[in-house]
């Protein structure tokens, strides 16, 4: 046995020997333990005591808490400060790890203090109403962060300098704030960031190239910065492990860079409403990840590249509002898109089928383009389509019966083309609609019973077709209703009473059709209608009398119908009503007086069986059209009209009556010539007057000219002089006469704009025009007279004061914009007005505004012969107000009156004027508001607007404050951002501006 394996043999004593000094050295080592974990226990309540302290001070120090939210922070609670709002310890050591104050309202200047907590790793102030500046020095105590978020705050000034001990951070959120200025050198020196945000500010340098430097980076947000003009860096495609990319109306031009396919991982990249110009680059292809590629609203051009067709991820496909052309691939169309939206571009072909077999589609816009051939027929049968706009294409062919077979189908567009046959009896049951345009197709037969009748359904229009049948009782079902309109087909039958309880309803427009019956009385009951169009069919009977509830009615067209009866004398007490036409009819009886107490732009009533003498107020020389056709009717002043006959037994006053008249007719010559007024009349100059009247109005020239004279001048601008004239028949009226001498050139031509123009057209919202006056150097323009004189004069004159509620300012805005949208979409050729201000918009008694001045207007056609295309020879219109591309170009078309009428929505909102001293040197009120309105969050009072519009800056501070609601102000500022978009094609139609100013979740989207 080797020594080594010799067994160990210990006496008893050495046993107990040995466990004693075991015992011993495990006293020791629990001792040492011990002291240990007390040493550790002291440190960590020395630590905990100091964060209490540095949170404690922040409180007291200056950080506002109206809301209460950190009564919690008490020195003395139990746990503290691991227990309190907002603050978030380390389970292990209990330090300060975490402060997330976001949304709790507090304010005060940025908190430094807080990153004295050496621990503290999350900093998150986000939501708030922290102001003042960021100053660098506050920020380097915060070194040791890993995020910081102070998004959603009132910051102030250039963006800080952050020192290279930021070596942690990955997430720095400084959107939606006032930042102003540059991006810093050192944002691209952060080694570890991941996501960077600097969304909704006023940064107004470059998009700097040392941003693609942040290689660890995966979310850059840039977007709503008014960036000077300039390119997105072409090493963007650095950024390789990017996987969210915003930079959304930045003001970014040139070209798309072909490296942003080395971005394999993006998942979504917005590029929109920018003035990206080009073509889409073949390199997009490349982006392997994407789910949404965003890029409405640019000027991109070409066709869409083929390499589109490898984005098998994508699920959002946005190229809307751009410059492109070409066919929808197949390969493309074949994708498993979500949302494709190619609207108001030149696309043109048939849609591929492969598109109706995509199971994901529930968005589709192709509006606006010159697509052709037929639907697919299959289109909604294998996926769950919620909304189509297929609408001004050339798309033919039946409609696809299976667009609502998921029935989620919520808004069917398809107005302005030549679909044909029948609507589908599957629409029928399509009983999530809420929203219908199928006019001006070539659909014929009749209309599913259950298709009028959706209980959603707020707009349902389906007219200039060849429709056929009648109006379902069961229509009475759609109570949220507002526009019925179904003129121009072949729908026949009466009118069901069920119609009634509609009320909601607005407009109603069944004209040209073949109803036939009586009108139900029960129509009277529409307390909301404004507008009735029955006109072109067969109804008889009676016109209802009880028309007191129809105060907003502003249009009745009851004309060419059988209508037998009276004319209902309560129309005279109707307020709004402006739109008359009865002609056509049966109606007998005599013209009640009553209505010469309306304020009516448009009345006829000729082609009757009405009798008797024309009331006073009609008794007119422009209205005898409107009372031809009516044999029984007298006149002893309107010819051809029979002369009433003279009562009986009055030949013996025959002879005084024409002693005193010669008495009076002498006299008059006098005075006459003693004021000169007989040389105006019949002098040399004045020999022959030309008059030509449009509307009704009672004169004589004596009155006209002699009223001419300085203390009835109310105002004088550059085409001449405007005189408040009250004639002899009690009306009051504007007349302007134009200026003459060295200007006689311009204003002739202004002169003939202002009579060609508003000689043809009629409506609600435009001036009327009631005669014309010219001769040798003698041009008068008569019109209706508004009471509460121009816009400007109410917003920036002494009348500011009676226009301070924000409800008549939205109605000022929804009028004036019905106007133009009537003299763009609705004339025939289109007219510009070019001239559109808040001084040519002018105001009745009831703030019922009107276009005026249309001197400088154009049609869009062959109006000037030397200006084709509508390129105008000189620059015309007010300054503030005229596009930025009709400066250099001199090409003027509908968009240059809505960038205009950007502007004068602007000043509804400011009260300023478009170049007010107060905005600084080079600035307009567009300048100066999109500034503002990027700077910062909403302040609360009750709003739900986005975070980063401040409208107590912007609102007008005269504007009654329990009247305004932010969200309809907020809504009408960006609709008036668009209308004055740098770009023309970014800005809306004046159709589609009417649309946004009546449904505000529109405007939101836009």
């Amino acid at each position: 046995m080797h020594k080594r394996d010799k067994p160990l043999c210990l006496s008893q004593s050495s046993v107990s020997s040995l466990w004693l000094k075991m015992s011993s050295q495990r006293t020791l080592l629990s001792l040492l333990g011990s002291l240990c974990l007390f040493v550790g226990y002291i440190s960590v309540v020395s630590s905990t005591a100091g964060d209490v302290a540095v949170l404690l001070k922040v409180k007291s120090g200056g950080l506002g808490d109206p809301d209460g939210r950190l009564s919690d922070w008490v020195g003395t609670s139990q746990n503290a400060p691991c227990n309190w709002t907002g603050v978030t310890c380390d389970p292990k050591n209990g330090a300060v790890a975490s402060i997330d104050l976001a949304g709790l309202g507090i304010a005060g200047r940025f908190p430094a203090d807080f990153c004295r907590i050496t621990t503290l790793r999350d900093l998150n102030l986000g939501n708030n109403n922290l102001n003042g500046s960021l100053s660098s020095l506050a920020v380097s105590f915060c070194s040791y962060l890993h995020s910081l978020n102070l998004s959603s705050n009132l910051f102030v000034g250039e963006l800080p300098e952050f020192e290279p001990e930021f070596a942690n951070l990955t997430t720095l959120d400084l959107g939606y704030n006032s930042f102003s200025g540059g991006i810093p050198a050192s944002f691209g020196r952060f080694p570890a960031l991941k996501a960077l945000s600097l969304h909704g500010n006023l940064l107004d340098g470059i998009i700097p190239e040392f941003l693609t430097n942040l290689s660890e980076l995966t979310r850059l947000e840039l977007g709503y910065n008014p960036f000077t003009p300039s390119p997105l860096p072409r090493t963007i495609g650095n950024l390789k492990k990017l996987d969210y990319l915003w930079v959304s109306k930045a003001n970014l031009t040139g070209n798309i860079p072909d490296s942003i396919g080395n971005l394999t991982g993006l998942q979504t990249l917005d590029l929109s409403i920018n003035n990206f110009k080009g073509k889409i680059p073949v390199t997009i292809g490349g982006l392997r990840s994407v789910e949404r590629i965003l890029l409405y609203q640019n000027q991109l051009s070409g066709e869409l590249p083929n390499s589109l067709s490898n984005l098998t991820s994508l699920s959002e496909f946005d190229v809307s509002q751009n410059n492109l052309t070409g066919k929808l691939l197949e390969n493309i169309a074949g994708l498993p898109l979500d949302v494709l939206n190619l609207n108001d571009n030149s696309f043109e072909g048939e849609i591929p089928e492969i598109l109706a077999s995509n199971p994901n589609l529930y968005l589709l816009k192709l509006y606006n383009n010159r697509f052709s051939g037929k639907l697919p027929v299959g289109l909604g049968r294998h996926s769950d389509l919620v909304e189509i706009d297929v609408s001004g294409n050339e798309f033919e062919g039946p409609l696809p019966p299976n667009l609502c077979y998921g029935n989620k189908l919520e808004r069917l567009i398809t107005f302005n083309n030549k679909f044909s046959g029948t609507i589908p009896e599957s629409y029928g049951e399509c009983n999530t609609l809420n929203y219908i345009r199928m006019q001006s197709n070539e659909l014929s037969g009749t209309v599913p019973v259950r298709f009028w009748s959706f209980s959603g359904l707020t707009l349902f229009q389906i007219g200039d077709n060849t429709l056929q049948g009648s109006i379902p009782t069961s229509i009475s079902n759609a109570q949220g209703l507002t526009d019925v309109l179904i003129s121009g087909n072949n729908f026949s039958g009466g009118l069901p009473p069920e119609i009634c309880e509609l009320k909601e309803l607005k407009t109603l427009d069944a004209g040209r059709n073949r109803f036939s019956g009586e009108l139900p009385e029960c129509l009277t009951e529409l307390t909301k209608l404004t507008e009735l169009y029955l006109q072109e069919n067969m109804f008889a009977g009676r016109i209802p009398t009880s028309v007191r509830y129809w105060k907003d009615l502003q249009t009745l067209d009851l004309s060419k119908n059988d209508l037998t009866g009276e004319i209902p004398a309560e129309f005279g007490s109707l307020p709004a009503l402006a739109y008359l036409e009865l002609e056509g009819n049966s109606l007998s009886g005599e013209i009640p007086a009553e209505l010469t107490k309306m304020k009516l732009i448009s009345f006829n009533l000729s082609n009757n069986e009405l009798e008797g003498e024309v009331p006073e107020g009609f008794n007119r020389k422009n209205l005898i059209q409107s009372l031809m056709g009516n044999p029984g009717l007298c006149s002893p002043d309107l010819k051809p009209l029979s002369p009433c006959p003279k009562p009986k037994h009055l030949h013996f006053y025959v002879i005084g009556i024409l002693a005193v008249s010669a008495l009076v007719l002498v006299g008059a010559v006098i005075w006459l010539y003693k004021t000169k007024t007989l040389k105006v009349l019949f002098g040399k100059k004045q020999s022959s007057l030309s008059i030509t009247t449009f509307q009704r109005v009672r004169f004589n020239e004596d009155d006209l000219l002699g009223s001419l004279k300085e203390e009835n001048l109310i105002g004088s601008g550059g085409s001449g002089q405007v005189y408040r004239v009250k004639l002899k028949s009690g009306q009051t009226v504007a007349v302007k006469r134009l200026w003459g001498g060295s200007r006689k050139g311009n204003m002739e031509a202004e002169f003939r704009s202002e009579v060609e123009t508003l000689g043809r057209i009629r409506h609600a919202n435009v001036v009327k025009l009631l005669l014309s006056c010219i001769g040798e150097d003698l041009r008068v323009l008569m019109y209706e007279y508004m009471e509460n004189g121009s816009l400007g004069d109410v917003l920036h004159g002494e009348k500011g004061r009676v226009l301070l509620n924000w409800p008549k300012r939205l109605s000022i805005a929804v009028g004036a914009a019905r106007g133009l949208a009537y003299l763009h979409h609705d004339c025939v050729p289109p007219i510009v007005h070019r001239d559109v201000k808040s001084n040519n918009i002018l105001l009745d008694e009831e703030f019922r505004p009107r276009v005026a001045d249309f001197g400088l207007a154009k049609t869009l056609q062959s109006d000037v012969k030397d200006e084709s295309n509508g390129v105008m020879s000189r620059v015309a219109g007010s300054c503030g107000y005229i596009a930025p591309e009709y400066a250099y170009t001199l090409k003027v078309n509908e968009k240059s009156d809505v960038y205009g009428f950007g502007v004068l929505l602007l000043e509804l909102i400011t009260g300023k004027r478009p170049n007010d001293d107060s905005f600084g040197e080079h600035k307009d009120i567009v300048k100066w508001v999109t500034e503002v309105a990027l700077s910062s969050q909403e302040e609360g009072r009750g709003v739900t607007s986005s975070p980063y519009v401040d409208l107590e800056q912007l609102i007008d501070p005269r504007m009654d404050r329990s009247t305004a609601n932010y969200e309809e102000i907020e809504n009408v500022l960006n609709i008036a951002l668009l209308c004055t978009s740098a770009f023309p094609i970014n800005r809306p139609s004046m159709r589609r501006v009417v649309e946004l100013l009546k449904n505000r979740n529109l405007a939101r989207q836009e």
